[in-house]
């Protein structure tokens, strides 16, 4: 089964193709650039042939026998071999080639100081699915009926979504991945203490970042915690959500948020399977309208601003975008309430907001004008249909 995705990458330039892995990279490269050559360095004949020679590339890229009419080169994890970039460099430059280059992680990048070609490849990222493609019309035939207790145990990442055996997948995944992988890679000495952060770490998300109490948690130094987020970042397994500051009148909490970049396995390193009525399952949610939003600016609009908004009364709203012109509140419940409306209420009283909107967790549209005002309430699939629609943001 092949879900169609949102990511599109520009014609006629080289370009950086970011995501953790099993958002299906490779798999979208081999349904769109199957005549490229390919090298793939994930497999450990080509990773040995290219780490012992990176000139091999340049040689390559110049035969007749490799070109066949190409201008684009695809090479999967690149950061494998960081000194073939030294080579892309040079095939750019003098011989006009374009590449594709995938990575998981920057942090090896930037370790050896590889060359990051100094603008001369656009970014672009591959997330796991978004609502937006799940719910697109038509649906490829035997994809799952969506629920959200369902998501929130799978998570998004396609072969976990797509499989009969998710939660296997999930124990796989973060055992030879996230534990193993990802610690080698960022030379993490304390593997028992690393596997404890990662579990403090999905407990805590989508709250603000308090160091030191994870620090007590995973049995290490503030110092140390502060690192295994940038680790987290560097191989783009979770991203920080800065606070938005311009307040008129009222005091703000300054400290940043971090969220893991995939509801199933937030829940599955936070040993929890939300059900719905929870307070896990309304952070769950507030995950996934928060992956929909980086899906949205990964794809549509990468100058994208995303921040929250809280007063030091407590009073927040989850998503504030750009400069006010969207404020986003998130309730999982299927029914909503004047209360409900108190962060937003209070953001527009420090200054003019564009729109206000809340994303809720009922099937069903409500007709909630009268009630709310000038407050807009969209059910989460009309919510998505509307951002993807280009509604939200005008």
């Amino acid at each position: 089964m092949f879900i169609e995705r949102f990511l599109t990458l520009p014609a006629n330039r080289s370009v950086w193709l970011w995501g953790p892995r099993q958002t299906g990279k490779s798999c979208w490269l081999q349904r769109h650039l199957s005549a490229a050559p390919l090298l793939d360095l994930l497999k450990s004949d080509v990773f040995a042939e290219y780490a012992a020679r990176p000139a091999l590339l340049r040689e390559r890229a110049q035969s007749a026998a490799w070109r066949r009419g190409q201008e684009t080169v695809v090479i999967d994890e690149v950061q494998r071999v960081p000194a073939l970039l030294d080579e892309v460099h040079w095939l750019i430059e003098n011989r006009g080639l374009q590449f594709v280059l995938t990575s998981s992680s920057a942090r090896k990048l930037r370790r050896s100081h590889a060359n990051l070609l100094a603008g001369r490849a656009w970014r672009r990222e591959l997330r796991p699915f978004c609502l937006g493609e799940l719910w697109a019309e038509p649906a490829p035939p035997g994809l799952p009926v969506f629920d959200l207790e369902r998501c929130f145990a799978s998570g998004l990442l396609p072969p976990h979504y797509l499989s009969s055996a998710a939660e296997e997948d999930m124990r796989a995944y973060v055992a030879d991945y996230l534990r193993e992988e990802i610690a080698a890679e960022a030379q993490v000495r304390n593997l028992p203490a690393f596997s404890e952060f990662l579990r403090v770490a999905a407990l805590t998300s989508a709250e603000l970042l308090n160091y030191a109490n994870v620090a007590r948690e995973a049995g290490v130094s503030a110092k140390v915690v502060r690192g295994y987020f940038e680790i987290l970042e560097d191989t783009l397994l979770g991203r920080r959500l800065g606070p938005w500051r311009k307040s008129q009148n009222r005091r703000l909490i300054l400290t940043e948020k971090f969220y893991l970049f995939d509801v199933g396995v937030m829940n599955y390193l936070a040993r929890r399977a939300p059900k719905a009525g929870t307070p896990e399952f309304g952070k769950s949610f507030e995950q996934l309208v928060w992956q929909e939003l980086l899906a949205y600016q990964a794809y549509r609009a990468p100058h994208l601003e995303l921040t929250f908004w809280r007063t030091s009364t407590g009073q927040e709203v989850a998503f504030v975008v750009n400069d006010k012109q969207l404020a986003l509140e998130v309730k999982a419940s299927a029914r909503l309430y004047p209360a409900d409306l108190r962060g937003l209420t209070a953001l527009a009283e420090d200054g003019a907001v564009r729109r206000r909107l809340i994303v809720a967790g009922t099937t069903e549209p409500q007709a909630l004008a009268d009630q709310f005002g000038q407050v807009e309430a969209l059910p989460l699939r009309a919510f998505v249909e509307a951002l993807w629609a280009g509604e939200l943001l005008r």
